[in-house]
């Protein structure tokens, strides 16, 4: 269970404040896949940062029963003079997992051959992303936070991603941003709608999509 309780979030841009969230109140239930829908620029990579710990609300707070993982692909916390190996091995020891097998497993995921032994910022963004997503699903949580990761790669890593998701959704929760309504209907049994800095969760995720469809043809575009 994740539960947002009066969370605010704003941010200054040439002394211009912004209220991306405002007072936002919702529960995501355990073991639900629920899609996050907003339109562009409503502030949802921004709440999914807010869910993962790595962006702090001005005001509220996040609870959580179980594991929440990191936002899924994301790669601004690599040490760049570091190789990949050192980076997970890192990770590992950071989130109480055994290091030699998430470093085989992310080897063999990634499959980046030699540049996995090479540091980071000798990696192309594409690179960053596939070692990220595999670190990710290298270790087992309760709830995986997705940003439209399976965008990245060819498309060979992208049906191997989505398998591989697919399995992690067996038997764990997600709150996934995507904007192909194929994948969102076919990861995700929930909803919320991400509208002028609130949250409406719905359980059917056709319900979340309905009201989202109506917030793109009715809302102006900076309301």
């Amino acid at each position: 269970m994740i539960q947002l309780e009066n969370v605010w979030k704003s941010f200054r841009t040439e002394g211009y404040k912004n209220d991306v969230v405002r007072g936002a109140n919702a529960l995501f239930p355990d073991g639900r896949s629920v899609a996050l829908l907003g339109r562009n620029g409503s502030g949802k990579s921004t709440m999914l940062k807010i869910i993962a710990g790595t962006v702090t609300p001005d005001f509220g707070r996040v609870t959580s029963t179980g594991s929440v993982s990191w936002p899924v692909g994301f790669t601004g916390s690599f040490h760049r003079e570091l190789t990949a190996a050192q980076n997970v091995r890192f990770i590992a020891r950071t989130y109480g997992v055994d290091s030699d097998e998430l470093i085989e497993f992310t080897r063999d995921f990634a499959n980046l051959g030699a540049h996995f032994d090479l540091p980071i910022r000798t990696y192309s963004s594409g690179m960053r992303s596939r070692l990220a997503f595999g670190v990710s699903m290298g270790i087992r949580f309760d709830t995986y936070l997705i940003d439209e990761v399976t965008s990245v790669g060819d498309k060979d890593f992208k049906d191997h991603a989505r398998t591989l998701f697919y399995d992690r959704l067996s038997t764990s929760g997600a709150i996934v941003i995507s904007h192909s309504r194929k994948m969102i209907r076919d990861l995700c049994d929930a909803g919320a709608v991400l509208d002028r800095g609130q949250i409406i969760y719905y359980d059917d995720v056709d319900h979340a999509i309905a009201h989202h469809e109506w917030v793109l043809a009715n809302r102006a575009r900076f309301e």
